[in-house]
């Protein structure tokens, strides 16, 4: 099978950059769809959450479209899911809440796995929690630790929320041989649409924002919560010890 190369990648990508324009509508619709909408408060938010998130798997798949490229990223696949991934608190708390909507199995397999994930990775955890997240070698180091993402299976190596997870895990995408990611902590080969966030984290901003200004419930302290950062499994554990305060 033959793969594209670093070069050849990089010149599909700056097509995107010189020639695409992303259309906010496929966002803004969203949004709008949903505050004119009869369903509740919780419902409206967590559904926002998801299609915002859906919408930008769509963008992406409509930027390949449009440059030929198509991911060799495969099932099972789970190099890129020992990467730092950093949200909002406000992020984190739409996550669990999600979460919690999960059938009782599906929520019960993930509760056990914490479990034995937050006593198993203890002293990496300490380790990887202590790093700056906006340091530009922290990326490197947190990998070098080999440290699994808190939602990744052992057993299977899928994520174990695959619909809801956050946008760093949905916009790392391999276009060249896998091997590469196997064989380097982090392969240059790898393109990165972390540039989408501002649309979806934007959108649903512009959703929770509408909705606290109208005197809803939005269980989250906003705005605060939309502007503090941290790692994911120091949010599970905030979450797990009952210390995320909610409103």
């Amino acid at each position: 099978m033959s793969f594209l190369k670093h070069e050849e990648i990089i010149k599909r990508c700056e097509k995107i950059n010189q020639s695409y324009d992303i259309d906010p509508s496929f966002f803004d619709g969203i949004v709008d769809e949903l505050l004119d909408s009869e369903q509740d408060t919780e419902t409206v938010i967590l559904s926002g959450f998801q299609r915002l998130l859906t919408e930008v798997d769509h963008e992406i798949e409509r930027m390949e479209e449009f440059t030929s490229m198509k991911p060799n990223c495969f099932m099972g696949c789970a190099f890129c899911c020992y990467f730092p991934i950093v949200i909002t608190k406000m992020e984190a708390k739409m996550l669990f809440r999600s979460i919690e909507n999960f059938s009782e199995d599906r929520k019960k397999a993930i509760y056990d796995h914490w479990e034995n994930y937050y006593e198993k990775q203890q002293d990496k955890l300490q380790k990887a929690m202590a790093m700056d997240y906006e340091a530009p070698e922290t990326k490197l180091e947190y990998k070098k630790l080999n440290l699994p993402c808190p939602m990744l299976d052992p057993e299977t190596q899928l994520c174990m929320a695959y619909e809801v997870r956050p946008i760093p895990c949905r916009t790392y995408l391999n276009y060249s041989d896998p091997q590469v990611c196997a064989d380097q902590h982090m392969p240059k080969e790898p393109f990165s649409y972390e540039f989408l966030y501002q649309f979806y984290f934007g959108s649903m901003n512009e959703l929770i924002q509408a909705l606290y200004e109208n005197g809803e419930d939005v269980f989250v302290d906003y705005p605060m919560d939309a502007w503090s950062y941290d790692y994911l499994p120091a949010w599970i554990k905030q979450w797990k010890e009952g210390t995320l305060s909610e409103v």
